[in-house]
């Protein structure tokens, strides 16, 4: 189903996003276990949950024409769940792609995953790779999976690419850096978001979020809503950016 009608200006305004949105957010995806324990419920209820959640959020970024959402989906560190959480996990990711990809498609949705996807099962990785090939040429949101994905990992992946290809080591600049890194190419990360009250990056986009906000919310991501993305954004745009500058 396409999604033909974007917010206008003055459905912007009503919202309080009157300024420049963020061009590339990046969701820590946490609580899921939380909630589902609240409700005296396995943990896979609670994953399940959040895939719903994942399904709204991203039909709102489409909706605020964001360039960019990178969302963490599986990091390094969740090998040591679990084997039947990391399998559901698995499934569900798989579900989510098969259930979404027409939509995403329809709605010019680019799919990009960041992370080594060679340690997956054939039919996680598989279902990905399709996933990006069938979207690589559209032009609208960029929606990033973080999958086996870690910070640490990543710019040790950049630093052994750069020492292969062999550069100068005079000529590695931040360019040259960004440009091996997963997210090359992409907006540089404006916002990070992270649900459930914990305040640490974990792991994500650890170079790419040198300069970017954070914010930090309680809200369990089962129930995060579009009006909380809004929310956050709001909060983003209060606040002066300065880059290292000194601001007057």
């Amino acid at each position: 189903m396409q999604i033909h009608k974007l917010y206008t200006k003055d459905d912007l305004a009503s919202f309080g996003l009157t300024g420049a949105l963020p061009a590339h957010v990046g969701i820590i995806m946490d609580g899921n276990g939380r909630w589902a324990k609240k409700r005296l419920m396995p943990r896979s209820f609670g994953h399940r949950a959040g895939i719903e959640s994942l399904h709204n959020i991203v039909r709102e970024c489409i909706k605020l024409d964001l360039k960019a959402l990178t969302v963490y989906a599986f990091s390094t560190e969740n090998w040591k769940r679990p084997q039947q959480e990391v399998n559901t996990l698995f499934s569900l990711f798989i579900e989510f792609i098969v259930k979404e990809i027409d939509e995403l498609d329809a709605n010019r949705v680019r799919i990009i995953t960041l992370g080594d996807l060679a340690a997956f099962p054939d039919r996680v990785r598989i279902c990905m790779e399709n996933a990006s090939e069938r979207t690589k040429n559209n032009t609208g949101l960029t929606f990033c999976l973080c999958l086996n994905y870690g910070g640490r990992a990543e710019i040790l992946r950049a630093v052994r690419n750069i020492a292969a290809s062999g550069a100068d080591p005079a000529s590695i600049d931040e360019k040259l850096f960004s440009d091996n890194l997963y997210t090359a190419g992409l907006p540089e990360l404006d916002l990070v978001i992270r649900t459930a009250g914990e305040q640490r990056l974990s792991n994500f986009l650890l170079w790419q979020a040198a300069y970017a906000e954070f914010v930090f919310t309680d809200t369990l991501w089962p129930d995060y809503k579009p009006e909380n993305l809004r929310a956050n954004i709001i909060e983003f745009m209060k606040r002066t950016r300065r880059f290292g500058k000194v601001v007057e």
